[in-house]
C-alpha cells in the first residue's frame, strides 16, 4: 500500500514570480542606496538602516551592493563590515574582493584564525591579523564582532588609519551582516566604529539567547544577549524596510515562508511552479510516493508509525533509521535535481540546470538536520555510510545541528521535527528560530519526519507565553505558531514494523 498525502490549502492567487517578484527586492535595494547616500551627505538625519530579509532573500547581494556604492562616495573614506562568525566573513571578503580588488578589501582576523582563511578569501583580499598591518589605502575592513570588539582594538585602528571622512571615527559606515544573529553585548563593543550603522539579515535567525525566567536587573525589557536591532525598531533615527521576495525556495514552499513572516505586507518567491524538480524515475512503492511528493516543492511532513521506542524525544535512532532507508533508496535509484536558470533580474533564461550525485555541483544535495548534538552524531554516521556506499563527496550529503546550519543553503532538507515524540512544549523544542532555520534551507524539497502525536500535543498543550521580549519573529502562542506552520505541509503516514500488518 502506497503512502497518500493530504495537501495543504493553496492560495496561489496572490503570488507573483520571476522578475516580477525580484523587482520588489531591486526596488528596496535602490531605495536603500538612496537613503544611505543621504545619510552620508547629512541630508537625512539617520544613525542606522535596517534591511529585514526572509531566509533566502538574496540579502548578501544587496549588502555587497551597498558596501561597493558607499566606498565610491566622496563622503565615505572607509567602511567596516562585521558579522558574528568567521564562516560568514570569509565569503564576504572573497566576493567584495572580486568586485573592488584585493588591495581595497582587508580581512582582519585573529592570529589563531589566520591559517583557517580559505584560499578563495585570501586570494581576493588582503589578510592581516594585526591592526598595524592593515594597508592605509584599504577602504573595506572585514572582521568578526569578536575580533573588532577586542579591548582597545578600535583605538589601535584609529591610531593606525586615522579618522574617516566624518573626522571623528575611523570608519564612516559600520555594516553588520546577519544583524539579527548578533547579540547586543557584542554589538555594543563595535557600535562606535562609525556614525552610521547598516544592519542586514534574516529576522528568522535563532536569537543569540532568549529571555529567561529571571531577566537581568529584574527588568523584563532588558537583555544584553538579545539581537541588537530590536532596540531600534521604533527609533526616529532608524530607517527600516523589508525585502519582499525570496530567491531560495521552490514555489511550493512559499506558504511555509509566509507562515514564518505573517506580519510582512508582501512576500513572494522568484521560483515559479515547475521551475524546480526532483527526477527519480526508478523509484517504486512507498519511496516513490514520498520522494514524488517532496519533489513537488510543497513541504512534506511524514508521520512514521510502528517504530520501537526512542532513547529520548529528540534522540531517536529508529526514526533516523527511516531517514537512512529513504535516502538509501533515493540514491540507489539515481536521481537528478533540476532548476530553471534566471538572469540577474529573475527572468528565466530558458536553460535548465541539473545537479546529480557525484558531480559536486555547489550546494549540498542533502542536509540531514536535527536539534541535539547526540542526534546529529547519529545523523553524521548516516551521512558517512551513504557517502561511502555511493562514492559521494563530503559536501554532497551533510549532517548538522539546526543551530550550526544557520545561513546555509542545500537542495534537499531531511529533518526530524523538533516536536517529534515530545510530551510538552518547552523553550527548546518550541523556539521560533530553530524551526525557521530547519524549514528554510532547501531550494528543492523539505521532508520532515516525526512520530505520531504532534496534533494531539498541540491541541492539549497548556498555554505558554508567546514571543519573548525582543525575539525576532511573530508568535501568538507557541502552539498556535506550530499549528499555523504545520498547516502549510502536505502530510502523510508511513507504517513500519508490526503495525504494518
Amino acid at each position: 500500500m502506497t503512502v497518500e498525502f493530504r495537501q495543504p490549502e493553496d492560495s496561489a492567487a496572490d503570488r507573483v514570480h520571476h522578475d516580477r517578484a525580484a523587482a520588489g527586492n531591486a526596488a528596496v535595494a535602490d531605495e536603500a542606496l538612496r537613503v544611505l547616500r543621504d545619510a552620508l551627505s547629512g541630508t537625512a538625519p539617520l544613525d542606522r538602516l535596517l534591511l529585514k530579509a526572509a531566509a533566502g532573500a538574496g540579502k548578501s547581494f544587496i549588502l555587497r551592493k551597498l558596501v561597493a556604492d558607499a566606498v565610491e562616495r566622496s563622503e565615505c573614506d572607509r567602511v567596516v563590515l562585521t558579522a558574528f562568525t568567521n564562516k560568514q566573513i570569509h565569503p564576504l571578503a572573497a566576493s567584495l574582493g572580486r568586485i573592488l580588488g584585493a588591495d581595497r578589501v582587508c580581512l582582519f582576523v585573529g592570529k589563531d584564525r589566520y591559517q583557517e582563511v580559505p584560499e578563495e578569501a585570501s586570494s581576493h583580499s588582503t589578510v592581516v591579523s594585526k591592526a598595524s598591518d592593515i594597508p592605509s589605502e584599504c577602504e573595506v575592513v572585514i572582521s568578526t564582532a569578536h575580533r573588532l570588539g577586542t579591548p582597545r582594538e578600535l583605538d589601535r585602528l584609529a591610531e593606525h588609519l586615522g579618522p574617516g571622512h566624518n573626522g571623528e571615527t575611523v570608519f564612516d559606515v559600520l555594516f553588520v551582516d546577519e544583524a539579527w544573529q548578533l547579540p547586543h553585548h557584542r554589538f555594543d563593543r563595535v557600535a562606535k566604529a562609525a556614525p552610521i550603522t547598516v544592519g542586514v539579515g534574516d529576522v528568522g535567525q535563532l536569537p543569540p539567547l532568549e529571555v529567561g525566567a529571571n531577566p537581568w536587573r529584574g527588568d523584563p525589557g532588558f537583555n544584553p544577549y538579545r539581537a541588537w536591532p530590536t532596540d531600534y525598531e521604533a527609533d526616529e533615527r532608524t530607517w527600516s524596510v523589508e525585502l519582499p521576495a525570496v530567491w531560495r525556495p521552490a514555489a511550493g514552499h512559499l506558504e511555509l515562508w509566509r507562515a514564518f513572516y505573517p506580519e510582512w505586507a508582501e512576500l513572494d518567491c522568484v521560483a515559479a511552479p515547475g521551475d524546480r524538480a526532483l527526477v527519480a524515475e526508478k523509484l517504486s512503492g512507498e519511496s516513490a510516493a514520498i520522494w514524488r511528493q517532496v519533489g513537488t516543492g510543497v513541504p512534506t511532513l511524514l508521520e512514521v508509525e510502528g517504530l520501537p521506542e526512542p532513547e529520548a524525544a529528540d534522540v531517536d535512532p529508529p526514526l533516523l533509521a527511516t531517514v537512512e532507508s529513504l535516502l538509501d533508496e533515493l540514491f540507489a535509484a539515481g536521481f537528478a535535481l533540476e532548476h530553471a536558470e534566471y538572469d540577474g533580474e529573475g527572468a528565466p533564461t530558458g536553460n535548465t540546470l541539473t545537479a546529480r550525485p557525484g558531480e559536486d555541483s555547489g550546494d549540498p544535495l542533502v542536509a540531514i538536520l536535527a536539534t541535539r548534538n547526540q542526534a546529529v552524531d547519529d545523523a553524521t554516521d548516516v551521512a558517512e555510510r551513504l557517502r561511502k556506499k555511493y562514492s559521494l563527496r563530503e559536501s554532497e550529503v551533510v549532517a548538522s545541528t539546526v543551530d550550526s546550519w544557520q545561513g546555509q543553503t542545500n537542495r534537499l532538507t531531511v529533518a526530524i521535527h523538533p516536536l517529534s515524540g515530545a510530551s510538552r512544549l518547552d523553550e527548546f523544542n518550541s523556539a521560533f528560530g530553530r524551526l525557521a532555520v530547519t524549514c528554510t534551507r532547501a531550494t528543492h524539497g523539505l521532508l520532515m519526519l516525526t512520530r505520531p502525536g504532534i496534533d494531539g500535543l498541540l491541541g492539549e498543550a497548556p498555554v505558554r507565553p508567546g514571543t519573548p521580549f525582543g525575539e525576532p519573529g511573530n508568535r501568538h502562542l507557541p502552539r498556535q505558531t506550530h499549528q499555523r506552520i504545520l498547516g502549510t505541509f502536505a502530510r502523510g503516514t508511513l507504517t513500519t514494523g508490526s503495525d504494518q500488518e
